[in-house]
């Protein structure tokens, strides 16, 4: 009679779908990755420790372990709200985010690193936990990414606000060199960089909504078709936005990453290279004009052509930064000095803008190109997404926010290694900055939000 029982209980027991096994091995290849990229994180904080010490010291250690229970946390979420989410973006994310914090923290415990109060290491360690907190808390929010649509506007206006806000008097920090800065007690925030994400929401949105009247054929001229004189105001009224960022705020690279993002989606929803030939022909009238208006461009960009100029060098506000930067990629050679080994600290800005020419000295070329591997991926995995979807605003949402990491990263890399001048961005994941490593946390949960969506819905291979 038993038998029986158990083998009736057996029957009645439902075999897991053919869909179920698929999100239970999506999120085990992300679980194994996850791991091996916790892994790589740890043992980059101990080579460092190992190279600049020579011994370890817990007191990290207990913070990095800490990091490791949230990123395994945020697993855990995946697991229960986003199960069909892409297996990549958070392992690719971890690792970034880990070797980022090993270099931070080589360079406090450098000769000339922090000797006082709380460490730049462990500051992008509770950095770090407050943007998984907060991809945790855009994933429990942003449900289905289709909601987003509806605050169209709503992210407009927002975005505007949060662009603004550095020109508030009594809300600017003070003595910063570019007014992109919001100071609130103790707190020091950039709001530009969440304005990346809902500027991506409402131009997604507005695309969406006038992709027909902005697609259509104009005139012909040296064989470009040009959209329509009524439909060049969208492109006009983000250029002017982008001027002013640059022209107010003095933030070059903000202005260059929101005109780019907008171009690019403009050319997603469109397919007309038109667009693409108006945002270069603008971005360089823009580019020139500020060349021969605004002192600070005119400084970069002659610290980009002449960085190895002698009194240019010695100059207050000089080359010394861009010229440095180089001094230490060519220490780097092929292989590097090895973590905790070089001198990156010789740099000014060595943890934040300058992070990679600091990993190019200690990791070589070779290291670096893995990171930029790295970013590859996972800006592939964030175009695949986004063209994989059946509905048109997520495909735009989702290459928005792939394309920012991508030109961002340009932007600085670029600027690192004298392909074009400095701006003063972050590289994503990265660098020390608590507003640029929440808002790209931020980034990685919108796509595996959207990469969620499409796969819960009609089963497509992505």
């Amino acid at each position: 009679m038993a038998d029986a029982q158990a083998t009736t209980t057996l029957q009645r027991s439902p075999a897991p779908t053919a869909v179920q096994r698929s999100s239970q091995r999506l999120r085990n290849t992300e679980l194994g990755l996850l791991l091996l990229a916790l892994a790589v994180a740890g043992s980059a904080i101990v080579l460092v420790q190992l190279g600049a010490l020579g011994h370890v010291d817990g007191h990290i250690a207990t913070l990095g372990a800490g990091l490791a229970v949230l990123v395994l946390a945020l697993h855990v979420v995946l697991r229960f709200i986003a199960r069909d989410a892409d297996p990549f973006i958070l392992p690719i994310a971890t690792a970034l985010n880990g070797i980022g914090i090993a270099e931070i923290y080589r360079i406090d415990i450098s000769p000339t690193g922090v000797r006082e109060g709380w460490d730049d290491g462990t500051k992008q360690i509770l950095w770090t936990a407050l943007g998984i907190g907060a991809a945790i808390l855009v994933l429990f929010l942003v449900r289905n990414h289709r909601m987003l649509q509806r605050y169209t506007y709503i992210a407009m206006l927002v975005s505007i606000v949060l662009l603004i806000l550095p020109l508030v008097p009594g809300l600017r920090l003070r003595n910063a060199a570019a007014n992109v800065w919001v100071s609130v007690g103790p707190l020091n925030f950039q709001p530009g960089e969440i304005a990346k994400i809902t500027l991506a929401v409402f131009f997604a949105g507005f695309l969406v909504a006038r992709r027909d009247s902005l697609a259509m054929v104009g005139r012909k001229v040296l064989f470009v078709q040009l959209p329509r004189g009524r439909d060049l105001g969208p492109i006009l009224v983000v250029w002017v936005l982008a001027l002013g960022v640059i022209v107010f705020e003095h933030d070059l690279g903000t202005g260059l990453l929101l005109f780019g993002m907008f171009v690019a989606m403009l050319y997603v929803a469109t397919g007309r290279t038109s667009w693409i030939v108006l945002g270069l022909l603008l971005a360089a009238v823009g580019a020139y004009a500020a060349t021969r208006v605004l002192s600070y461009v005119q400084g970069r960009v002659t610290n980009w052509l002449d960085a190895f100029q002698g009194d240019l060098y010695y100059q207050v506000g000089g080359s010394f930064q861009v010229a440095n930067g180089i001094f230490g990629l060519a220490h780097g050679g092929l292989f590097g000095t090895g973590l905790g080994q070089g001198r990156p600290d010789i740099t000014p800005a060595a943890n934040s803008d300058f992070i990679v020419a600091s990993l190019g000295e200690e990791l070589g070329l070779v290291g670096v190109f893995a990171i930029l591997c790295l970013y590859l991926l996972f800006i592939s995995r964030g175009f695949r997404i986004g063209y994989s979807g059946p509905d048109d605003f997520g495909k735009l949402l989702a290459v928005g926010l792939a394309f920012v990491i991508a030109l961002q990263c340009f932007i600085v890399i670029g600027g690192v290694m004298r392909v074009i001048p400095n701006t003063g961005l972050t590289t994503p994941f990265l660098a020390a900055g608590g507003s640029s490593l929440i808002a790209n946390w931020m980034i990685a949960a919108l796509l595996l939000r959207i990469s969620d969506t499409i796969r819960s819905g009609p089963r497509v291979v992505i």
